[in-house]
């Protein structure tokens, strides 16, 4: 079986970061199927964002393994990127470029021909209703049509895993639930596997499995239900209060 065939879209085993004697994330293992949503749940601090900047290359673990797709990202970090999806917790487009310069700029990092971006660029920009402002400078964007910006970028090059860091902070109520309901209309369609990092409880119910993080270390890795059964809670908030103490 040729790798990246029937691998999970990700995987972690021990991983180990430090910053000097903070052990940042200490012992993390993962799984992560095709299709599946996995909400990260922590308070700030956790060690999400570091986690992200793992899975994302920016950092190398101090142990432990990371696969993307069954490719090795120590090894073969290429192949691994290649994978990868990711909306950053903090706003990184650039808004002088259109929408749609932003996104071809973006192809062309990846090294996707004009001629095949530009139907993916529309595609895309219909799906997540920004057909209309294709042309549009990013800057006159709201929030919400930003982090929509944001994802079809992400997208652009069919990753398998896509990475949320954060990506409904500083949304209104509204805003934020539209997010969520593409991700799950992302997952149903492409099986495109899911990891929302997120510190909201009410981000979680709509997930296939909700792992808490926290002081580097995972806690629980189960269903929402069984999160709330376990903690012999009423919500998530109050199961994920009592796992990770007051914030």
């Amino acid at each position: 079986m040729a790798v990246g065939k029937g691998a999970p879209a990700l995987r972690l085993d021990n991983v180990v970061k430090t910053y000097g004697a903070i052990r940042a994330i200490d012992g993390v293992s993962l799984l992560a199927s095709a299709g599946e949503f996995i909400a990260l749940l922590g308070p700030n601090g956790a060690g999400k964002t570091t986690l992200f900047q793992l899975l994302s290359g920016l950092f190398v673990p101090d142990s432990g393994r990371i696969e993307i797709m069954g490719h090795d990202m120590r090894r073969n970090p290429v192949p691994a990127l290649a994978e990868l999806g990711v909306v950053f917790q903090q706003p990184t487009l650039d808004l002088e470029l259109t929408v749609t310069g932003n996104l071809l700029f973006h192809a062309g990092l990846h090294g996707i021909p004009r001629s095949i971006a530009k139907p993916r660029i529309e595609k895309e920009l219909t799906r997540l209703g920004l057909a209309g402002r294709a042309h549009d400078k990013a800057a006159q964007l709201s929030g919400g049509n930003r982090r929509r910006l944001e994802l079809a970028r992400a997208l652009l090059h069919e990753p398998r895993l896509l990475l949320m860091d954060e990506a409904t902070v500083g949304l209104d109520p509204a805003s934020r639930g539209d997010l969520l309901k593409l991700i799950l209309s992302l997952r149903a369609e492409r099986a495109v596997a899911v990891l929302l990092a997120t510190h909201l409880c009410d981000e979680v119910p709509n997930a296939d499995r909700v792992v808490v993080l926290n002081h580097g270390k995972v806690l629980a890795d189960t269903t929402p239900a069984e999160l709330v059964d376990r903690a012999g809670a009423a919500t998530i908030e109050q199961a994920f209060l009592a796992m990770t103490g007051p914030q």
